[in-house]
């Protein structure tokens, strides 16, 4: 096996595998099998992340694809779900339209300055978090309690990329 198709990358490339079948789920009305098509694919982000760590496996391969898989899952599954009217387009409009924001932005810092890493924040890890919540709820039929709170950390995590854009571009390393 080559340095890069290990054990975690493998588990980031199932969870990109799983994306599709999630999202068929969901537009087929099998809420239970999406929902556990679902929670194996987020189990892999928890997991992918934690067997690079425990046996040094980090590679830029797995830095780059976790987050890519990361954005599929979440963008199709929200996708999907509007689809379906279980969460309305507006709360779509906000997740895809901060996500299409921070890319401009690091595709901007990376044209700028000499910058290439762009680690994830606390405020964008919990961002995500309260994504994964409200898709679950929203998969089981309670996303009206998600949808504000979703919103509001998506918008905030954003503003926080923000205010880190522009303290790199002022001291880039």
């Amino acid at each position: 096996m080559t340095r890069s198709l290990h054990a975690a990358n493998l588990l980031t490339l199932l969870r990109l595998v799983l994306v599709p079948f999630v999202i068929l789920a969901i537009l087929d009305g099998r809420h239970t099998l999406a929902l556990a098509l679902f929670a194996v694919a987020a189990f892999t982000d928890v997991l992918d992340g934690a067997v690079a760590r425990r046996f040094h496996l980090a590679t830029p391969l797995g830095a780059r694809l976790d987050p890519v898989a990361d954005k599929c899952l979440l963008s199709g599954v929200f996708l999907a779900l509007a689809g379906v009217g279980a969460v309305p387009w507006w709360l779509v409009g906000i997740v895809f339209g901060r996500d299409l924001y921070l890319l401009a932005g690091a595709a901007t810092v990376m044209l700028l300055t000499p910058v290439r890493e762009f680690p994830p924040s606390i405020w964008g890890k919990a961002s995500t978090l309260v994504q994964i919540v409200t898709v679950v709820a929203s998969m089981a039929g309670h996303s009206s309690a998600m949808l504000w709170p979703c919103a509001a950390f998506t918008i905030w995590s954003g503003i926080h990329y923000t205010w880190r854009a522009f303290r790199v571009w002022r001291h880039p390393r």
